[in-house]
Order: C-alpha cells, then structure tokens, then sequence
C-alpha cells in the first residue's frame, strides 16, 4: 500500500490488503520507521487494490460484490524469498504472484473507477513495501538484515477492507476466498 506519490492518505480512502502475518516480525521495525502506511496503522501486507471507492460509496451492494468477486478466487500459498526494489523503496516479492493480479484485475475490471494506484503506473507490481523514499545504502542495510527471516510462506485466505479515518487506518470488513 506504498504510497510512492509522497502525499498524505486522505480520510475516507479505502484499500483492499491481504495480510502477511508471517512477515511481521521481521519487518515491523523497518516498515515502522519507514513506511507511511505502517505509521498509520497497517500491518504487513501485500496491496490488492488501493485506493479503492471511498468510504461513503461502501454500501451493502459494494460489500456483496466483493463478497462475490472473491469468493469465485482460490485461497493460495505467497513464499516470500527475495527483496526487491522500485526507486527509493524495499519491498518483499511474493511469489508466485499470479493469484495476486488476478485478485486486483477482477476488481478493477469491476469497478474501472478504481485503478490500482490511481492508475499512476502501467504496470501492477505486487509487492510488501519495507521502506519507502530512502538512500540506497538505507536500503541495502535493511536487505540484508532481512536475509536471516528469508524464506518464509504465507497462507491468503481472505482479503481486507481497510479504511483511512483521517489518523489510522481500521479494517472494516474480510471477505473470504474459497477454500
């Protein structure tokens, strides 16, 4: 859920998460230091779809429908073995990522107004954003500090709701994926 742009989340955003509890402890100290969404409140994730609608288009009909859309996809396995990086950023790579950009193309394709990132980059590249705006050198310190946690897997099962309340960022609702 990196917001690479710099700015400030907004209240009323929304985003879509799996969470990697797996992760946690191996990077909750970097992403706590480093990463805007880990100061505001979210926990180790890999992003599905942000933003999403916002919050005041979060009715019952949008709930169903993303009931809907996730349970026609699989629950699915993530190994996390590597970092990567886009500019300034350190991420883990989940991999295979192919569940993961089907899970955000079926929701984008049903709700076009909602591109992954505003639709800021051509590509979707799922990742656990680690650090964000950081020297090279910052970032090569916390790769290999992450070496000794690498691998780990990690089970998806469902896929959050997060809202922005203008502080945190709260979960409001967990949608399954079948089993």
């Amino acid at each position: 859920m990196a917001d690479k742009s710099g700015s400030a989340f907004q209240a009323g955003q929304t985003g879509l998460i799996v969470r990697i509890p797996e992760a946690e402890s191996a990077v909750r100290g970097w992403r706590e230091q480093l990463d805007p969404s880990a100061q505001a409140g979210v926990p180790a994730h890999v992003t599905v779809l942000y933003p999403f609608l916002d919050e005041s288009r979060m009715d019952s009909g949008v709930h169903s429908a993303l009931a809907d859309v996730m349970g026609s996809h699989h629950a699915f396995n993530l190994r996390f073995e590597r970092c990567g990086r886009f500019p300034g950023v350190s991420y883990l790579v989940p991999e295979p990522d192919v569940q993961l950009r089907q899970l955000t193309q079926a929701i984008a394709d049903r709700w076009p107004e909602a591109p992954p990132y505003g639709g800021r980059f051509t590509e979707f590249v799922p990742h656990l954003t680690i650090a964000q705006g950081q020297q090279d050198a910052v970032l090569e310190k916390i790769e290999a500090d992450l070496a000794d946690g690498l691998p780990f897997t990690s089970h998806v099962s469902s896929v959050e709701l997060i809202v922005y309340d203008g502080t945190k960022w709260q979960e409001r609702a967990s949608f399954a994926l079948s089993e």
